[in-house]
């Protein structure tokens, strides 16, 4: 080093020792040049690597960081932002400060000790007072050093919070981000180049607007921008979100600039031709549009106020400052395309490559704002308020109307040859979320909408459909089905739409589609099931063969199938639990009035005759059905639909035995080999009086652990209580009600019933002791009693055969 240049040791005690002389008035204005060049060569010093030689920590030791904190204060002399004279010096100060601390958590904690990143923040906020209430279209006007101030106070925050925490909390705490949104909104307004009619400058500095001094100042309003994002998304924290609604206005701004008109708006004069300044605001305003749709997803996703604003908004647009948020999102989902300057050939301009790249972060973009869209439609409070029936030319309100028809120009050509599935996979998701009841299932499925024509379209549901909007199409159908079931006219409108058909047809349950597809495959199965509860139609239509030209598989088929080779629970029992309800609906009487002649009569139970020889032919149905009451001994609802499924096809003349045979008969080994109360049974049976408490049945004492369907329908009779461990035994984890075991008892009745053979003698040897012990305990009322008679129905029938 010259030894005519001061070390950085000497720069610092220069500095404290100005402090010293403003803090006593001992120094005038002209004091602040020095000043100036005194933190100027030290940030400079700081700035360089000196090989061995560590400058930053001995300073970060000093009274340095407390100096440039109390310098500061000086500086601003009381005021939120210095004045011209001073700027220069603040700015140096502000380089000393982001200079000290890079790389450097020592001096990271000895600055936010000395309060240095506090009042940089302050600072920054001084400058936002600056910015007129609601959003401008056009810059902010700011002399460049101003500009540079805001630009290195966001530095100083960039370089004490990355990868500090106690910074980056305290700035959080601050609120800093928002004043940073505000800032960047102001001074770099997206797109603003394309139409900027005033001044970047004070009116005062008119003359210095020279193409060189606009140039400069675009570049400065480029970079504390970039910046200003980069802390936000340095500061971004899970579990305490940055920001709250009032941001919305601002991070919709982005989506704007990318929808027509201002899209497709020609460029101004002073950018009517490539440049290296034109390639840089195309850049920055595509990073901006990156930023606010990231943002966008992840408020949508954490924080419930952001999603019932966005819905208040689009009714009433006063929410957000006259700014129309969802449906600005909702317009750029739609419209929103690539920004036409990225394609000009010219050395100055885009390459293809880097276009294309742009293209793909920009698909992305969508797709965030897609995904921001669908959270805002799944919160519950705003169900209420987007389906709105105040304005009777649009049923279910604007938002409603506006999903729909993205659905129905898709299907009806406009749209799918263009490939903007986008637009259906974002309508089917929301309107998904929204159908949680039968009103809003009717409004949807009821004319002008008529929606379940659209979805079974084979536009929408075939083999060759993406998978991913089979996703939305089939989810907004499994709601629509489920939210019918308590609707004649709804599930009519799903029946004639030919919905099971097309669900069928499409594929999904296919095994092509395991690998991607367990949730669509999941809602596949809940569409069959809701339609197939209660319905004969429907019901034949997934066990008959098609009246087609090519024979293909039965709906039936596919689902055994399918529950046969998934290892995913839900699968296997939700598949299972659509035999349960083909069960029901075959057996379930016909009311007669509904059909005009007696040849059509015979006709259907033809047809029922059939369907019921198809779920008896292949032993699969039954295995099915066991195996749903061995896996779910944690469930009494599905334990009780597989019971009452099995009692059913027992009163067949050919099912008894093969029900009961699928009784005693090991289960497959996919089902959980535990079962309740197998291993240890007690020497003395229960002497309690009540019928809700465990019955052990003594001719089953010390039998070795099995896993048939008998093992838990007799846990199931027990009622093993999780609770009841006084004997020290391993206990069920579930408490069956009355009604549940009542039915088990009549299952047992009616699978004995008109067989003999050892499997009758099997079920009698360790079921029987357990029915006496039920009839013991039973008392003359309520549930009590219609267990003990159901139990008395079972002995009395074995005894007299």
């Amino acid at each position: 080093m010259d030894r005519t240049t001061p070390s950085c040791t000497e720069c610092a005690s220069k500095l404290s020792a100005l402090l010293a002389g403003f803090s006593t008035d001992a120094y005038g204005d002209d004091s602040w040049r020095d000043l100036e060049l005194i933190a100027q060569h030290l940030a400079n010093s700081l700035r360089k690597r000196h090989g061995p030689e560590d400058y930053r920590t001995p300073l970060g030791s000093t009274t340095l960081p407390q100096d440039l904190t109390s310098l500061l204060h000086v500086a601003l002399n009381g005021a939120p932002i210095p004045d011209d004279v001073r700027a220069p010096a603040v700015l140096e100060i502000l380089r000393v400060g982001a200079n000290l601390c890079v790389d450097h958590d020592q001096n990271r904690g000895n600055l936010l000790e000395a309060g240095f990143p506090q009042a940089v923040v302050s600072l920054l906020e001084g400058y936002s007072e600056l910015v007129p209430s609601g959003l401008r279209p056009d810059p902010l006007p700011l002399s460049i050093p101003h500009l540079e101030v805001i630009k290195i106070a966001i530095g100083v925050l960039l370089n004490t919070s990355l990868g500090f925490n106690p910074v980056k909390f305290r700035l959080i705490s601050l609120e800093v981000a928002m004043t940073l949104v505000r800032l960047s909104s102001a001074l770099y307004p997206v797109g603003s180049w394309m139409r900027c009619t005033t001044s970047l400058f004070p009116s005062d500095l008119v003359l210095e607007e020279t193409p060189i001094r606009i140039a400069e100042s675009w570049n400065i309003r480029i970079v504390l921008s970039n910046w200003a994002w980069r802390l936000i998304t340095e500061l971004r924290d899970d579990e305490h979100p940055l920001f709250d609604p009032q941001v919305l206005p601002h991070l919709v701004q982005p989506l704007i600039v990318f929808t027509p008109p201002l899209l497709t708006a020609p460029p101004p004069p002073d950018f009517a031709h490539p440049s290296p300044l034109r390639t840089s605001l195309l850049q920055a305003d595509f990073e901006l549009l990156s930023d606010s749709c990231s943002q966008l997803e992840s408020l949508a996703l954490d924080v419930e106020d952001v999603r019932l604003s966005l819905a208040r908004g689009f009714l009433f647009p006063t929410e957000h400052q006259n700014v129309p948020c969802l449906t600005a999102m909702l317009d750029f989902i739609e419209q929103g395309s690539y920004a036409p300057l990225w394609y000009v050939q010219h050395e100055a301009s885009f390459s293809m490559a880097d276009a294309r790249n742009q293209e793909k972060a920009f698909d992305d973009c969508k797709a965030a704002v897609i995904k921001a869209v669908v959270e805002m439609s799944g919160e519950d409070k705003n169900i209420d308020v987007l389906v709105d029936e105040s304005d009777p030319t649009k049923s279910g309100g604007p938002y409603i109307s506006r999903m729909v028809n993205w659905i129905r120009h898709f299907v009806l050509g406009s749209m799918h040859g263009n490939a903007r599935d986008d637009l259906v996979i974002c309508a089917t998701l929301s309107l998904g979320n929204l159908v949680r009841r039968e009103f809003q299932s009717t409004i949807l499925l009821s004319p002008p909408h008529n929606i379940a024509q659209l979805l079974s379209s084979e536009v929408l549901l075939s083999q060759s459909t993406d998978i991913k909007l089979k996703h939305g199409v089939i989810g907004l159908l499994k709601h629509l089905s489920q939210a019918s079931c308590s609707s004649a006219p709804g599930r009519i409108a799903l029946t004639n739409a030919k919905v099971i058909e097309r669900v069928l047809a499409s594929g999904v349950l296919d095994e092509r589609s395991d690998a991607m597809a367990d949730v669509v495959q999941v809602n596949a199965i809940g569409i069959v099931k809701h339609l197939c509860n209660g319905s004969l139609d429907n019901s034949l239509k997934v066990i008959l063969p098609a009246e087609t030209d090519v024979p293909l598989p039965t709906g039936l088929s596919q689902v055994l199938s399918l529950v046969k080779r998934s290892d995913k629970v839900v699968i296997k029992s939700e598949g299972t639990r659509i035999i349960v309800n083909l069960v029901k609906s075959l057996w379930s009487s016909d009311p007669q009035k509904e059909y005009r002649n007696v040849e059509e009569i015979q006709i259907r139970q033809q047809k029922r005759d059939k369907a019921i020889t198809a779920l008896l032919v292949s032993p699969s149905c039954i295995e099915a059905l066991t195996a749903l009451l061995g896996r779910s001994h944690k469930y009494p609802v599905l334990v009780n639909e597989a019971v009452v499924a099995l009692s059913l096809l027992s009163t067949h003349r050919d099912a008894g035995p093969l029900v009961l045979r699928a009784i005693v008969a090991p289960l497959p080994a996919e089902v959980a080999p535990g079962i309740p109360n197998s291993m240890v049974i007690p020497a003395t049976p229960s002497t309690s009086s009540e019928v809700g408490s465990p019955i052990w049945s003594p001719g089953a004492r010390h039998r070795p652990p099995q896993n048939r369907t008998l093992d838990h329908l007799v846990s199931v009779l027990r009622n093993s209580s999780k609770n009841d461990d006084t004997l020290g035994l391993r206990s069920a984890a579930t408490s069956y009600p009355s009604e549940v075991r009542a039915n088990v008892c009549s299952l047992f009745g009616q699978v004995t019933k008109h067989t003999s053979g050892e499997d009758v003698d099997t079920v009698k040897d360790e079921v029987k002791p357990v029915l006496e012990e039920l009839c013991r305990h039973s008392q003359d009322l309520g549930r009590e009693s219609m267990l003990g008679n159901a139990a008395r129905r079972v002995l009395d029938m074995w005894a007299q055969a």
